[in-house]
C-alpha cells in the first residue's frame, strides 16, 4: 500500500482535485491539473485501494460500511493520512462516491421494511422468563412423579422459548455457536441450578439423597433474558448513531466506550432487582437464600450478556474459551470436594472449602463468573468499541 502512494502521489493529488466525486483534495489539487492538460497521474493510489477492496465498495450502502470494512482490514488513520486523507472516515468516503463511476454496480434492491420486528423479538424476549415462572410454580404444587414430569416439561419448554428469544432481535446472529460451547453454557446454568447444593452436601459428606435445586437465582436469569435484549437494542442503535457522528476511528472508539460500560451497568441494575425480587418471593431455606448465591447468579448472568454481545458481532473465539475455562473452574471444584475422600488427598479441597466457609457455597461460581466476565468485559471494551463491529447490526434494530 505505501509502495502506491509513493509511486503515485502527484497521481493522486491530481485526481483529486479534478474528480468532483472525490471526498478529499482541493483548489491547489485542480490547479495542477489544469496546468497539466486535465491528464490524470500515471498512478492512482485510491483507485488502487478500491480495486483491492472491490466487492466491500460494490455492496456497501453508505461510507460509513466502507470505513468499518477498511480498519477490519487493518487501515487506520495514519494509514488514510498516506492517501491524503484526515481519517479513515474521509478516505471511505471519497471510495464511496468514486465507486458508481468507476465500478458501475448494479443498482441494489430496496430492503423490505418489517414494521413487526420490533413488537416479535420484544415479546418473545419475555417467554423464557413466563416459562421459567410457570415451571417453578408447577414445582412447587407437585410432589413425586409429577414434580419430575413437571421439571423435564418446564426444561424443554424453557430451552426452547430461550433458543426463540434468541434467534431474532438485537440478540441474534448468525454466527455459529459452538456444541462445546453450548456445552458449557448448559453446565453453568445447570450449576446455577443444582451446583450450590451439591458443593455445600459434599462438603459435609453427602450427598445421602436428593437436594433442592437453588430456583430464584435461576428464574431472575430467564426473567433477565427481555432487559438482556433490550440493552442490547439501545447498545446496537447508540453505537450505529455514534458511527455516523464521529468522524475518526479513535474518536468512534472513546464516544462507545462509555455507551458499552452503561449498557452493561443498566443489566446488571436490572439483573440485580429481578434477583432481590425471586429472592423474597420465592424465600428459599439455608445456603440458597445467602448473598453469595445470588451474586453468582449476577455474575452469571453478565457473563452471559458479554459473551453473546461478542458473539453477534463475530467475536466467537474468546466467548468460547473464556466460558470453557468457567465451567472447567466449577467443575475442578466440585471434583476436588469428592477427591479429598481419597486416602492422603484431603488437602486438595481446602481452597474450596476455605471460601465455603467464609462466603458460602454460592462464593465459588460468583468468584469464576465474576472473572470470567471481567475479562470478557475487557476484551470488549477493545472489540465492540472498533467500527468494523457495527458495519452489520447484530440484530433487528
Amino acid at each position: 500500500m505505501s509502495e502506491l502512494v509513493r509511486d503515485g502521489s502527484g497521481g493522486a493529488r491530481g485526481d483529486a482535485g479534478g474528480d468532483p466525486g472525490s471526498a478529499s483534495g482541493g483548489d491547489s489539487g485542480g490547479a495542477r491539473t489544469s496546468r497539466g492538460g486535465g491528464r490524470r497521474g500515471a498512478v492512482d493510489p485510491v483507485k488502487a485501494l478500491m480495486h483491492r477492496h472491490r466487492e466491500l465498495c460494490e455492496r456497501a450502502v453508505d461510507p460509513l460500511e466502507i470505513a468499518a470494512g477498511l480498519e477490519a482490514h487493518g487501515v487506520t488513520d495514519r494509514t488514510a493520512a498516506r492517501f491524503r486523507h484526515r481519517d479513515v472516515f474521509s478516505l471511505a468516503e471519497e471510495m464511496y462516491a468514486r465507486v458508481a463511476r468507476d465500478s458501475d454496480p448494479a443498482p441494489r434492491p430496496a430492503v423490505p421494511e418489517h414494521p413487526g420486528a420490533r413488537a416479535d423479538w420484544a415479546v418473545l424476549s419475555l417467554l423464557p422468563g413466563a416459562l421459567c415462572a410457570a415451571t417453578v410454580a408447577g414445582l412447587r404444587l407437585t410432589q413425586g412423579q409429577p414434580r419430575l414430569a413437571v421439571a423435564a416439561g418446564g426444561t424443554l419448554a424453557v430451552t426452547l422459548g430461550l433458543r426463540a428469544a434468541l434467534r431474532r432481535g438485537p440478540l441474534g446472529t448468525t454466527h455459529r455457536t459452538t456444541s462445546g460451547t453450548l456445552a458449557w453454557i448448559c453446565w453453568l446454568i445447570a450449576y446455577a441450578l443444582l451446583g450450590d447444593g451439591l458443593l455445600s452436601v459434599g462438603i459435609e459428606g453427602g450427598p445421602d439423597g436428593p437436594w433442592p435445586p437453588a430456583t430464584a437465582p435461576v428464574l431472575a436469569l430467564a426473567l433477565a433474558c427481555a432487559p438482556a435484549v433490550w440493552c442490547a437494542h439501545l447498545f446496537t442503535a447508540g453505537a450505529r448513531r455514534k458511527l455516523t457522528t464521529s468522524r475518526g476511528l479513535e474518536e468512534f472508539a472513546v464516544s462507545v466506550r462509555p455507551l458499552l460500560l452503561g449498557v452493561f451497568a443498566l443489566f446488571l441494575s436490572a439483573l440485580g432487582a429481578l434477583l432481590a425480587l425471586c429472592r423474597a418471593a420465592l424465600s428459599e431455606p439455608g445456603a440458597y437464600n445467602g448473598p453469595g448465591a445470588y451474586a453468582g447468579a449476577g455474575a452469571l448472568g453478565a457473563l452471559l450478556l458479554l459473551a453473546r454481545l461478542l458473539t453477534t458481532r463475530g467475536f466467537t473465539h474468546a466467548p468460547a474459551v473464556v466460558l470453557g475455562a468457567a465451567g472447567a473452574a466449577e467443575v475442578t471444584a466440585l471434583t476436588t470436594v469428592f477427591a479429598a475422600r481419597l486416602p492422603g488427598c484431603s488437602f486438595v479441597a481446602t481452597p474450596v472449602e476455605t471460601v465455603a466457609d467464609a462466603w458460602g457455597p454460592g462464593a465459588v461460581p460468583a468468584l469464576v463468573c465474576g472473572a470470567a466476565a471481567l475479562v470478557l468485559l475487557i476484551h470488549a471494551t477493545r472489540t465492540l468499541t472498533r467500527a468494523s463491529a457495527h458495519a452489520t447490526p447484530g440484530g433487528t434494530p
